[in-house]
């Protein structure tokens, strides 16, 4: 045998008898080691995390206000939005919120809900599966009347506040022709 076999069979035992020592279900030293990892997360500059992190802090003044600029037929423009939402701010000293919180505030709130039961035959038709007693919001009954209804039901729908087509726009599960339709309407709407 030569000396590079004798190094590398030296090498191997030594890997086995460490193999051999090592305890692959030691769950204690496993839970101690994720317990240090993902014990009490700690933010880069030593300032805990908030717990409300990730979500809007818009207060309820300030919020009615935003649904009374953003909840209009025709879409204005997100300078005048926040030149409004800081005049308003100002006199009781409440905080007006960024840009991006206007944005965000856009893209998830519910401004816009309808009783299905006073909502036209055709666009309850279109609405299939939900109950005759219940409010659907704005944005899901665009997005039903565009896929699911006819033309009387995607011109109802074509008339809804621009908020409800701005939000039914990005949502899932669309057809490419209603789709289509929908980039259509806001086209001519200037939405």
């Amino acid at each position: 045998m030569n000396e590079t076999s004798k190094t590398i069979l030296q090498y191997s035992n030594i890997c086995l008898e460490l193999i051999a020592n090592m305890s692959v279900f030691d769950i204690t030293t496993s839970q101690e080691r994720a317990q240090r990892r993902f014990g009490k997360r700690i933010a880069p500059d030593g300032a805990a995390r908030r717990s409300d992190r990730g979500r809007m802090r818009i207060s309820s003044k300030v919020t009615e206000k935003l649904i009374e600029l953003l909840g209009g037929y025709h879409r204005r423009s997100i300078n005048s939005v926040l030149q409004s939402l800081n005049e308003h701010c100002a006199g009781p000293g409440l905080r007006p919120p960024s840009r991006a919180s206007v944005y965000k505030f856009m893209a998830t709130a519910i401004v816009h809900a309808y009783p299905v039961r006073k909502l036209p035959a055709g666009v309850r038709q279109a609405c299939y599966n939900i109950s005759e007693n219940t409010e659907v919001p704005g944005h899901q009954l665009a997005f039903y009347c565009f896929n699911y209804g006819g033309v009387a039901e995607i011109c109802f729908a074509a008339g809804l506040p621009w908020l409800d087509l701005y939000q039914a726009v990005r949502m899932r599960g669309w057809r490419p022709a209603s789709h289509g339709l929908l980039d259509a309407v806001m086209l001519v709407r200037r939405i």
